[in-house]
């Protein structure tokens, strides 16, 4: 699923507005010298080129933790233009037009466009820049509500499922009660401010600067204030965050969680898997605007370098495979399966996987797929999720063992996420973790890529993580194409940036542990290292 719902506005708000109206920024959380590993913490907010390239950074020098992609590209890459590598993103819609984008997607030079054939015999027809699996459905149910609804009560995990979508169902319907509460008071404090100042778009700065006895004027002025505390940078920009926060509510209760919804749309079986799937079509770009996910996971890994445009992709010399597999809910088992299979055997040399579910009725199909892609010499770069669990403990699929078993695959890699900013509040709060089934961590909160129709936006979640890996994973097998896919999942791993600081995990202040054991490296993904293990060994095989 690739929805990572920020609650964090409720919390925030709910309390505050409601019954404070005024509260202040909490700031940086002070840290102990003695739990930093001898760097100084960044105090100073990021200015909006680092906003934008944050992951792209280096914590040595920027004090930031990014994966030093940019002295990567100015000490070791330089000119060097490599050989051309294909990352297929297994996800959502990818706006292939996109003016970041557009010199950056492969195409199947061995298909003829609009033929209705299959030209070069691989199954598919007329798949020129990839395949869509979801032909044109969007919106879908999450697992665990598909096995409610099919009333299969002998189903181990049909109890757990029943007690989560209780759970599920009552949380999203105070979601959204909450959230249409705060969006109704915050227009009327932000109605009140600019009939007072007579203009719409004012500043924080005139804000501070009223003064007035009006106690109903004084109320709508402490809720804006509040809102420029939350780093917003105008009320109209928290109202939309607001209003998008409605909406993934209202497709979480109408479509995700809604047991009478179907939105599989290809005619096919999802619980029949068949060598030759026949469904779909070769058609990958977002059926609507909103379907972003995927143009936004595409931008990460390598949106077109020194273009002067929007955003860097952490790799060059890429071609982006898309498969659209990934709806606006659950992906279904079948289809991922397929994907992967796809990808694999169109010369993909890298999969970016990022989405994921807590069940998983048809895992081993997956499990299969991952081994497949590993014994053919392919990188798989997977999302740990967005639940703020540990991944030891709790399910999470696709995964390539299970119940922490042997792994099936030795090119597998899942990946955590950070935020921008070194120090305790490092992991994002959203994000998975676990000693065994997490491998690494990377830039993941607040990373700035593309969205459809030329536009950019900032986006959080592992979703953004995993990307950023997959583009160091490509750098190194352009770069130095005689490593295999095992060797470069163990430079990634074996090279990052080793960390024993003191993080908040899991978003809760109480739960404190240290990042070394959040992972199976203890590790940030860095790009420079990674380049550096790769040479060296490149040059003993």
């Amino acid at each position: 699923m690739n929805i990572q719902f920020k609650p964090l506005l409720v919390s925030a708000l709910a309390a505050t507005l409601f019954f404070a109206c005024g509260g202040t920024s909490t700031g940086v959380l002070s840290t102990p010298v003695e739990n930093i590993d001898s760097m100084p913490l960044k105090v100073s907010e990021l200015t909006e080129a680092q906003k934008h390239t944050w992951g792209h950074l280096d914590l040595i020098t920027d004090t930031i933790p990014g994966m030093s992609v940019n002295k990567a590209y100015q000490e070791i890459i330089k000119n060097k233009k490599g050989q051309t590598t294909i990352v297929a993103v297994i996800d959502s819609g990818i706006d292939i037009d996109h003016e970041d984008l557009d010199d950056v997607i492969w195409t199947n030079s061995k298909e003829i466009p609009n033929n209705g054939k299959d030209d070069d015999n691989n199954g598919y027809i007329d798949d020129i820049h990839g395949w869509n699996f979801l032909g044109d459905a969007y919106n879908e149910q999450l697992e665990f509500v598909r096995l409610l609804a099919s009333g299969d009560k002998n189903d181990p995990r049909y109890a757990e499922a029943e007690a989560e979508y209780n759970k599920e169902y009552q949380k999203y319907t105070g979601y959204k009660t909450q959230y249409e509460q705060i969006l109704q008071q915050v227009t009327a404090a932000d109605d009140a401010v600019s009939s007072h100042l007579k203009k719409k778009n004012y500043t924080k700065e005139e804000v501070n600067a009223i003064k007035t006895d009006d106690a109903s004027l004084q109320q709508s002025i402490a809720v804006v204030k509040y809102v420029y505390n939350l780093d917003m940078d105008s009320v109209a920009d928290f109202k939309k965050e607001i209003n998008d926060g409605l909406v993934e509510i209202n497709d979480r209760l109408n479509y995700n969680l809604n047991k009478n919804f179907n939105g599989r749309k290809t005619g096919d079986n999802p619980n029949v898997f068949n060598d030759k799937p026949g469904y779909g079509n070769g058609n990958v770009k977002p059926v609507k605007k909103s379907e972003s996910h995927g143009t936004h996971v595409a931008g990460i890994i390598a949106a077109e370098r020194n273009n002067n445009k929007g955003a860097d992709g952490v790799a060059n010399n890429v071609k982006i495979m898309v498969i659209r597999a990934v709806p606006n809910g659950d992906e279904y088992d079948k289809d991922v399966a397929h994907a992967i299979r796809y990808a694999v055997d169109n010369g993909a040399k890298v999969i970016n996987g990022s989405f994921g579910k807590s069940y998983s009725p048809h895992s081993d199909w997956v499990r299969d797929a991952i081994a497949y892609a590993a014994q053919k010499d392919v990188v798989f770069v997977h999302a740990a999720g967005n639940d703020s669990v540990d991944l030891d403990v709790e399910y999470n699929f696709p995964n390539d063992q299970v119940n922490n078993g042997k792994e099936v695959s030795d090119s597998f890699i899942t990946v955590g996420s950070l935020d921008p900013i070194y120090g305790p509040k490092m992991v994002s709060g959203f994000s998975n973790y676990g000693k065994i089934n997490v491998d690494v961590f990377a830039p993941g909160g607040k990373v700035y890529s593309t969205t459809p129709q030329n536009e950019y936006d900032t986006k959080g979640g592992t979703s953004m993580a995993s990307p950023g890996v997959a583009g160091i994973a490509a750098l190194i097998r352009s770069q130095y194409p005689n490593l295999k896919a095992s060797q470069v999942k163990d430079i990634i791993i074996n090279s990052g940036i080793p960390l024993t600081t003191k993080v908040v995990v899991g978003g809760d202040a109480n739960n404190i542990k240290s990042f070394s054991t959040l992972s199976k490296s203890g590790k940030i993904a860095n790009a420079y290292n990674a380049l550096i293990m790769a040479e060296k060994l490149s040059k003993n095989l």
